[in-house]
């Protein structure tokens, strides 16, 4: 009788033992599943397409635009002093664009100052060597020539400079530091600026950008936002020469002047009047506001309207004639702005000079010819 209570008891206790077993088990599995739980895994989140019409607009302009735009590199010539050898060597970079399929390239003239050899790239990566048609330091533009079949070429839309306004979007495609076609954007900053051309010549009605422009952006261009050409990218003010948000543009209106006579003389053919001057230090040495006339070359439009240069007095002294102050109606204060007034006409324009002589104010009507 003990001996069966006993068992059944001791069952009992067993039977519990296990159960205590089995439940600290599951207790013990159950922990072990919650500390092994871990979130599911995080998925790109679809979205529904969120665009704007201003990145569709830089998405369409860069499609349409960047045919257009080539990769300039241009080399020089070394001489080994050892051997005698000549050899190329890298003079630089820069951008372009295609002007017409004739294979007119318009670029900077500084992206192939002192180069002897030009390639141009396009933008299904064939190469073409270039040759320069004409060169316009005075406005920094540089008009080059490849033997690319038409169907490769693709020109730009031309726009118009002057009906640009302070505000509006533009865009600059070009190859800053050799990475071909790259897109910026931005807005004109400002109007009218001016800046030193490679001869020293002032460039005016310059664009202000802040749309980043680099070193190898130089010979691109700069599209308004329905992608027609406004202005070529020429020069930056930066720390290093990089981006500092400050670019500027030569304005289209003075490239489609420049341009064809580039291609017809190689040159800009201007008028003159037909007279030397004094150089502008001496003038600002003595106080002079104007362009010294020095002399005037007989038979030509300033000689014929009367107009006089430097002259010896009786006892030896130099005489000033005529100081010119003004073209038509732009004022003269130096030779820079002389040319400029000049640059407005053609060979055959009859123009109203006014000068200073020796206190008493002139004004000559002179006919314009052209330089030889």
């Amino acid at each position: 009788m003990h001996d069966g209570i006993g068992i059944v008891i001791s069952k009992f206790r067993l039977s519990h033992s296990i159960l205590l077993a089995a439940l600290a088990l599951g207790i013990a599995v159950v922990g072990c599943e919650r500390e092994a739980a871990q979130p599911p895994p995080r998925t790109p989140t679809v979205l529904p397409k969120i665009t704007s019409s201003d990145e569709d607009n830089n998405v369409e302009i860069f499609k349409a635009v960047s045919p257009s735009t080539v990769f300039i590199t241009s080399k020089q010539l070394r001489r080994d002093l050892f051997t005698m050898n000549v050899f190329e060597i890298p003079r630089g970079t820069g951008s372009g664009f295609v002007w017409s399929r004739d294979g007119i390239v318009v670029t900077n003239a500084h992206v192939i100052e002192g180069a002897d050899s030009i390639m141009v790239s396009l933008a299904d990566n064939t190469s073409w060597e270039a040759k320069v048609v004409g060169v316009a330091p005075s406005k920094d533009i540089a008009v080059l020539k490849i033997n690319a079949p038409p169907e490769k070429l693709k020109p730009l839309p031309i726009g118009d400079s002057d009906m640009l306004q302070v505000g509006r979007k533009v865009l600059a495609i070009g190859n800053p530091f050799g990475l071909d076609y790259t897109l910026t954007t931005g807005i004109i900053s400002a109007l009218g600026r001016e800046i030193i051309s490679p001869n020293g010549r002032k460039i005016r009605g310059v664009i202000q950008t802040d749309a980043a422009i680099n070193p190898g952006n130089s010979g691109g261009p700069l599209l308004d936002s329905t992608g027609r050409l406004i202005g070529v990218n020429t020069a930056i003010i930066g720390p290093g020469g990089g981006s500092a948000g400050i670019g500027f543009a030569v304005p289209v209106n003075t490239i489609t002047k420049v341009v064809p006579e580039l291609i017809a003389h190689g040159r800009l053919i201007r008028p003159v009047m037909g007279l030397g001057a004094v150089e502008d230090r001496s003038a600002q040495n003595l106080g002079i506001v104007g362009v010294i006339v020095m002399e005037v070359d007989a038979g030509k439009g300033a000689a014929r309207a009367g107009m006089i240069g430097l002259t010896r007095s009786a006892d030896g002294r130099i005489l000033i004639g005529d100081v010119i102050v003004g073209v038509g109606d732009m004022a003269v204060r130096n030779s820079d702005d002389l040319l400029n007034a000049m640059e407005q006409h053609k060979p055959g324009d009859v123009v109203t000079v006014r000068t200073e002589r020796r206190g008493e104010d002139k004004t000559f009507q002179v006919r314009l010819t052209s330089a030889q």
